[in-house]
């Protein structure tokens, strides 16, 4: 069965009103995924703002509008908020041109987030592909912080080429943590790239991951997750061990708009974290 429908939330003042915001750093990517490290203005937001893996904020220039994107930044960081945007349209294409010392608008956090507290105790295989990565570094980087509370933690990230992979210089990092059994993959040979080489799907099959006790959790372009969702299911992970995040029209964040409905659920209240068997139940809007 589906979660209860959450109720509309009731923000006081003006919800629409975004936190002003300083881009205090820029990080390129790869040639169309930039980071932005921003510092809330206010110091007291800035010093009491929390937020839930998963969880995601709206980012605006002012005078090009906004958009969603996943706080990829770890609740345990707070000197600044981090989202990774890569440049789609009108919107992605103005924040791409902001440099340290820009201001910003933040309304966050929003939405539902990865339950991790009902994860305790099992094994938790992640999967980014390209920049899907963003979500699952945030629950990951939050898990193996309390790595006592789970089983074997993995990682499969994959991308095109290399040159495609975010987060390139904590990569290193990842593949030698001894808490972290991680696994890069890229779709076709590259020289000098001395890891796995194959779709995302197929490197799955071939790690052949135990379902048992175990939770898939994969964030990437659709057609990756359409794949390896299937892949999962060939490995015998059952639905509600099979986690994913949404981004769908997302525009008032707060449930109030629609452009995100599918059915009776709001993406941006809701999600953007369902399982698969709750993204089953909904309406094939998808």
């Amino acid at each position: 069965m589906l979660r209860e429908i959450s109720p509309r939330p009731k923000p006081q003042g003006n919800p629409y009103k975004p936190m002003p915001a300083t881009v205090a750093e820029v990080i390129q990517e790869t040639g169309n995924i930039k980071t932005l490290r921003v510092v809330l203005d206010d110091p007291e937001a800035m010093e009491s703002f929390t937020h839930e893996p998963g969880q995601v904020g709206q980012l605006s220039v002012f005078g090009a509008g906004e958009s969603t994107f996943v706080i990829n930044s770890p609740p345990s960081r707070k000197d600044y908020l981090q989202f990774s945007v890569m440049q789609a349209g009108e919107v992605t294409a103005a924040i791409h041109r902001l440099s340290p010392g820009d201001k910003v608008g933040v309304r966050a956090p929003l939405g539902n987030f990865f339950p991790y507290n009902d994860w305790k105790g099992k094994d938790i295989f992640f999967v980014g592909g390209g920049i899907g990565m963003a979500p699952i570094r945030t629950i990951m980087l939050h898990l193996l912080e309390h790595k006592a509370d789970y089983g074997k933690i993995s990682l499969l990230y994959g991308a095109r080429s290399p040159r495609d992979m975010a987060f390139s210089y904590e990569l290193e990092d990842w593949l030698r943590r001894p808490d972290l059994d991680c696994t890069l993959c890229i779709d076709a040979p590259f020289e000098g790239w001395e890891h796995k080489v194959g779709l995302i799907p197929n490197v799955l099959l071939e790690l052949n991951p135990d379902p048992a006790n175990c939770v898939a959790v994969l964030c990437g372009p659709p057609i990756m997750i359409k794949f390896t969702v299937q892949a999962l299911q060939k490995l015998n992970f059952a639905p509600e061990n099979i986690v994913t995040t949404l981004e769908k029209r997302m525009k008032c964040g707060i449930g109030i708009c629609g452009r995100c409905n599918i059915g009776g659920r709001y993406v941006c209240v809701d999600g953007p974290v369902f399982t698969w068997k709750e993204l089953q139940e909904l309406p094939p809007e998808l």
